[in-house]
């Protein structure tokens, strides 16, 4: 995987974790952009709404990356929606956030238990 191409994990950024979290949402069944909005608070990294507008730009840069891929889906009544597919780049690139957020994790869990093992000074 190209850091670049895909963005480094942890960086500063606000919306760092977007991309995983969109990717978690396709990784078991494809997905329309508002059933992504709509359920990606529940990974935790998203406080209040999701802005439509910043899951769109994510899932067309994605899209161009090849993380996702996307196709138009029209049923008899209704206007046509745009359904997301994660591919197998997306499911590496996946893999790859699990492992770096469970890294972070341990770290953070370690750093916890070092915290309460500690007698403070007075």
């Amino acid at each position: 995987m190209n850091d670049k191409k895909h963005g480094k994990p942890g960086s500063g950024r606000q919306e760092r974790y977007l991309q995983a979290s969109i990717l978690l949402g396709l990784i078991s069944k494809s997905s329309y952009g508002y059933e992504l909005i709509s359920n990606i608070q529940s990974y935790g990294f998203i406080e209040g709404d999701a802005p439509p507008g910043m899951i769109y730009r994510h899932l067309r840069q994605m899209e161009e990356d090849n993380l996702v891929q996307s196709q138009w889906e029209t049923k008899e009544a209704g206007a046509a929606k745009r359904i997301y597919t994660i591919t197998e780049e997306g499911r590496e690139v996946l893999a790859f956030w699990v492992k770096f957020m469970a890294g972070k994790a341990e770290k953070l869990n370690r750093f916890v238990r070092m915290y309460h093992d500690v007698k403070p000074a007075k």
